[in-house]
């Protein structure tokens, strides 16, 4: 006789449940941002008694995640209780982008606020691998110190890499002319040589795009927009898909390629190997080569790029133009596929947006077969200025001290 009977798993420990609990009213605190919260505004949310999580908050505030302060008034009968803010010293985040023509790295604290920043601008196109991440690992080092005297202590690094990025290695990066590095050791092995004596930081690494996707939901002004679509421009183009709030990566993790798209099989060739793709069309280097500015690699050309638009300048103006049609073009068949809420374009298109979304907007609503595109219908924004991929690898590894937040209590006071 079958049994109908469903095995159950192990039994969570108090220990475990604990745990799951701090995590509960770290995250609470920190969600509620620049309003005061308190032991009793927590325990409403998160389901506990006022006891509970009254127990659970001492053990946050010793263990230097949480800080009180004052008295605050709920208009409700009873006493009044303390003001609870995360921290602003303690455990961080650092996220490292490196990029075709630059080095960003980023900390943010517990609530998510970017605290430090350092940029470089470097060409790092057919530079060896390991010496673009020696150098990234030195502007990491200088920002560790700058972190250190706002006594934040990152627990973790991640690294936003461009191209298709698995397993801790770039497997191809076609602007930077990598193939099969091992980015996440190579950093590792030099952040450590210039920290002797130091704790040895883990290292994770995931794709740029997909970095800076995680950054505008967190912090972006998307209010209730969960699924999205999101580009960015640089010398190349990249593409991220963030469904119900969570980012799509695929089987192997190579989601969101876009700017591979073939826009025309005979078109120009592309460091990928094909012909056509979309980045040769609306990257970068395509559209700075259609409006005449030459390339410096230091982020000059964008900007006499922009100036030249605003100028009215029609060599520019029809060269983002023909980009805005071509990334609608593309851009269609994808939201035909995947049905967002909304189409975000960051990097070089949102300085260029006043006219690179009418062309854009145009093919999107001839295209999309929905019929729910119009023009001007507010789906296709420009991404905010906190939508950057160092800091969404930055708070990247902040979520796992907001997991669980136990595991990283000595780090939080050491």
């Amino acid at each position: 006789m079958k049994s109908n009977l469903t095995t159950l798993g192990p039994k969570a420990d108090k220990d475990t449940v604990r745990r799951s609990n701090l995590s509960l009213v770290l995250r609470a605190v920190r969600d509620e941002g620049d309003r005061e919260a308190t032991r009793a505004g927590v325990a409403a949310r998160v389901g506990l008694t006022r006891a509970a999580v009254s127990s659970l908050v001492e053990q946050l505030l010793d263990s230097g995640f949480l800080t009180e302060s004052g008295k605050t008034f709920s208009g409700q009968a009873g006493r009044p209780g303390t003001a609870l803010k995360v921290a602003r010293t303690g455990p961080a985040g650092l996220g490292v982008e490196v990029n075709i023509d630059y080095v960003s790295v980023c900390v943010v604290d517990l609530a998510g606020t970017g605290r430090v920043r350092l940029t470089e601008h470097l060409d790092n196109r057919g530079a060896p691998p390991a010496e673009v991440l020696a150098r990234a690992a030195g502007i990491a080092a200088r920002t560790l110190e700058s972190a250190a005297e706002q006594e934040l202590f990152p627990v973790g690094v991640a690294l936003a890499l461009p191209g298709l990025v698995s397993g801790g290695a770039v497997r191809q990066a076609p602007n930077l002319g990598w193939n099969q590095v091992p980015a996440e050791e190579l950093f590792a092995a030099s952040l450590a040589a210039l920290r002797p004596g130091r704790t040895e930081l883990p290292v994770s690494s995931e794709n740029e795009a997909n970095l800076a996707a995680l950054a505008e939901l967190w912090f972006g002004g998307l209010d209730e927009v969960r699924s999205f679509l999101y580009l960015t421009g640089e010398i190349g183009v990249g593409g991220a898909l963030v469904i119900d709030g969570e980012l799509l990566r695929g089987a192997h993790g190579f989601a969101g390629e876009i700017g591979h798209v073939v826009v025309d099989a005979e078109g120009p060739e592309c460091r990928c190997g094909s012909r056509g793709c979309l980045e040769q069309y609306a990257g970068q280097s395509a559209l700075l080569r259609a409006a005449g500015i030459e390339e410096t690699g230091r982020g000059s050309g964008v900007a006499e790029l922009e100036r030249r638009t605003r100028a009215g300048d029609e060599r520019a103006v029809a060269a983002v133009a023909e980009a805005g049609r071509m990334l609608g073009r593309v851009l269609s068949g994808a939201v035909n596929l995947l049905d967002p809420d909304a189409v975000v374009l960051g990097g070089i298109y949102r300085g260029l947006m006043p006219w690179l979304s009418a062309p854009a907007d145009e093919e999107l609503t001839g295209r999309v077969v929905s019929g729910l595109w119009s023009r001007s219908g507010g789906r296709l924004r420009a991404s905010s200025v906190a939508g950057d991929a160092a800091r969404g690898a930055a708070a990247l590894v902040m979520q796992d001290v907001l997991a669980d937040p136990a595991a990283y209590a000595v780090k939080a006071v050491g």
